[in-house]
């Protein structure tokens, strides 16, 4: 099972961009799932569905939501950071470096939960994110 391989990764340890890494996995499925009970089942529709959700912008824009509501701890927030100021090495080809920055963060918390089990907490900011985008739609 997943969660118990999840038990001998130390998240607390793994660099930023590597619970970003993650986190982008992870984040992409649960969007995908979202279209999925949405009823979009043509691949063009899932595609430009799922960017209103998972491009540099959209995540961000999450991000900022989460912050703006006060609805991090402490120790989210310092895995933000953590992510914001992880260093890839690349450029971004579509969004400047401070969009990219936060949306690598937003990926390093979500990365971060999802590693650590705690999926109640990751479902919860999950949820909020996709009323917030369902308001927007």
């Amino acid at each position: 099972m997943i969660y118990e391989t999840n038990e001998k990764i130390d998240a607390k340890q793994i660099n930023a961009l590597a619970l970003a890494y993650m986190g982008d996995a992870v984040y992409e499925t649960y969007v995908r799932q979202l279209l999925l009970t949405k009823g979009k089942i043509k691949p063009n529709q899932l595609h430009r569905a799922a960017t209103n959700y998972v491009s540099a912008k959209a995540q961000a824009a999450s991000l900022k939501k989460l912050f703006d509501e006060d609805l991090l701890s402490e120790e989210e927030i310092n895995i933000v950071k953590r992510g914001r100021n992880a260093k890839s090495g690349s450029v971004p080809k579509n969004t400047d470096v401070q969009t990219y920055n936060h949306s690598t963060a937003f990926e390093a918390l979500i990365g971060y939960l999802f590693l650590l089990n705690r999926t109640e907490r990751l479902e919860e900011l999950i949820t909020i994110i996709f009323e917030q985008k369902g308001k927007e739609e």
